[in-house]
């Protein structure tokens, strides 16, 4: 290790134990050094003994950082890795830090920008509207229209930070993976390269705006998700700059209510945006969380989501959205052995995986679940408890899936906040019911149809073509294939010539060394020659 990561290291070691995570490490041959270490460590104290485990360790995610917090954030999905306790309070992870100067946050975009930010802003505030672990918002107008815009602004020597955190997080999976065989199938090394690609994209914001473009298209006219503009002229790979909105934060039920809003039809409208995004678009926002979710204040009665912070986003193929419509279809209706089938047939758990216990495993676990009354279950926590499951049985980590299942949680936990009678089930059934009807029978198939009629079209002219090319090809390939059987059934000639040469200079040589024995020279010498001769023959037969 280098001198700097030296240093981290022991600043990393100083905030847990000062949180007292040394409680989490397990007896194992591998911890009796850290174990050791610990008490070598004797004047850091644990500062929180009164605070409950989970809570310490939000609180020294958030000390050491953007790499952490983000991390802790990814780890809360991972339910299957940690006891609800821990995974409650990783959910909790906030990523909110101090912000940074405001002067050089203003160098930062004036850098991006190529000049003066006062070319093509007015009424820039110094004072950051929010501040996270990656970027900073900053409030400005245009200078050409006078358009309230917000800055977001990448912060100046982050990359590094991330870059030696990530370093040691690899050491440290390296470790766990070659010493506790246990530990293998979690693919730790794996869990840190998924979280190396999802932190280094966050740099770029470039890629948030383009999902926000994609996502805005998607929903151009709708009165159910509003996501504001990107500026693409004044963006680039440290800056974003995107309209301002004024919106109430989701999270804010007294500031709703107070505003009139209706908010049962709030409520099913996320659950709306979300289904349409994943069976209408296969593109969903993926990090729904109350900070990022505002209401329009315009209209409370016809009440209108706004996102913001597309980052993070998730895509699904036709065999995803199939697999969440099927299993979530099969759960209602009981139909367990379908579910554990649908698993099998798709790849994700081996093939050799035996149905039936696959199927009574799913069933003791979701049918707790399902004698709730239909308002009460969560989509989300039947998903998880699915993975779960299906982990146990080798089913192989589906990232747009498990991200999938973590919004949504969000969006069921938004939903359920507020409005508390929300019946997910009487909102989602239709989409899926839909899209499966879309997917099977003759309306599938004219669909399909419809949509390769354009190729059919543009390729139909060049069909004799191909057919004359085809049949053409087809009679040199038989002119060739008849030269090289023609050619087989000579060599086999030649081979079968040879063969019978060979075996007589070989019985004339034999011949030859008894007729030696017997004083018969004369006969012998003839037999000799006559058996090189043979096998020189059949040598010259092998040869062609």
């Amino acid at each position: 290790m280098t001198p700097s990561e030296l240093k981290r290291l022991y600043q990393i070691t100083k905030v847990q134990l000062e949180y007292g995570l040394d409680e989490l490490l397990p007896d194992h041959a591998l911890t009796q050094l850290p174990k050791r270490l610990r008490k070598g460590l004797f004047w850091i104290k644990n500062r929180y003994p009164e605070k409950p485990l989970g809570e310490r360790l939000r609180l020294a995610l958030q000390e050491l950082g953007p790499v952490w917090i983000k991390f802790g954030q990814m780890m809360s999905t991972r339910r299957d890795l940690f006891p609800p306790h821990l995974a409650d309070q990783l959910a909790l992870l906030q990523d909110q830090v101090a912000p940074f100067d405001g002067q050089l946050a203003k160098d930062q975009m004036e850098l991006s920008l190529g000049g003066p930010l006062e070319n093509w802003f007015t009424d820039f505030d110094i004072v950051p509207l929010a501040s996270a672990s990656i970027a900073q918002v900053h409030t400005a107008k245009l200078k050409e229209s006078g358009r309230e815009i917000v800055l977001k602004v990448i912060r100046p020597d982050i990359r590094p930070v991330i870059e030696a955190d990530i370093r040691l997080m690899y050491r440290m999976a390296t470790l766990v993976e070659k010493h506790i065989p246990e530990a293998r199938r979690l693919k730790p090394v794996e869990v840190i390269e998924e979280y190396e690609k999802t932190l280094i994209d966050e740099l770029d914001l470039r890629r948030e705006a383009s999902n926000a473009m994609q996502l805005r298209r998607n929903f151009e006219g709708s009165e159910e998700l509003y996501v504001p503009e990107v500026i693409l002229d004044v963006s680039s790979e440290h800056l974003m700059v995107s309209e301002r909105i004024y919106g109430i934060q989701v999270s804010d039920i007294e500031q709703l209510e107070r505003n009139g809003t209706n908010m049962k039809l709030l409520a099913e409208r996320g659950v709306s945006v979300f289904f349409t995004q994943v069976f209408r678009d296969s593109f969903f926002h993926a990090d729904m969380h109350p900070g990022n979710v505002f209401v329009n204040p315009d209209n409370p009665e016809n009440p209108q989501w706004i996102g913001l912070d597309c980052g993070i986003v998730g895509t699904l193929n036709k065999e995803d959205k199939r697999y969440l419509a099927e299993n979530l279809l099969g759960f209602f209706n009981s139909d367990y052995r379908k579910v554990a089938q649908l698993h099998i047939d798709s790849g994700w758990v081996p093939a050799d995986t035996n149905v039936e216990e696959f199927e009574f495993a799913i069933r003791i676990v979701c049918e707790p679940i399902f004698a709730k009354p239909l308002g009460e279950i969560s989509f989300g926590h039947v998903l998880l408890n699915l993975f779960n499951t299906a982990r146990r049985f080798n089913m192989e980590v589906q990232p747009q899936l498990v991200l999938l299942q973590k919004t949504l949680l969000y969006v069921e936990g938004l939903g359920r906040q507020l409005y508390p009678q929300l019946d997910l089930w009487a909102t989602a059934k239709p989409f899926l019911e839909t899209w499966m009807a879309k997917q099977i029978g003759p309306a599938a198939f004219l669909t399909a149809l419809t949509e390769k009629a354009p190729f059919w079209a543009e390729k139909l002219p060049e069909l004799p073509d191909l057919v004359y090319d085809s049949l053409r090809q087809g009679k040199v390939l038989n002119q060739r294939m008849d030269k090289l059987y023609a050619g087989y059934r000579q060599s086999k000639r030649q081979q079968a010539k040879g063969q019978f040469l060979f075996n007589v200079g070989a019985t004339l040589l034999i011949c030859s060394a008894v007729l030696l024995t017997s004083n018969i020279t004369a006969l012998a010498s003839i037999s000799a020659a006559i058996g090189i001769t043979f096998w020189l023959l059949s040598w010259r037969a092998y040869r062609r």
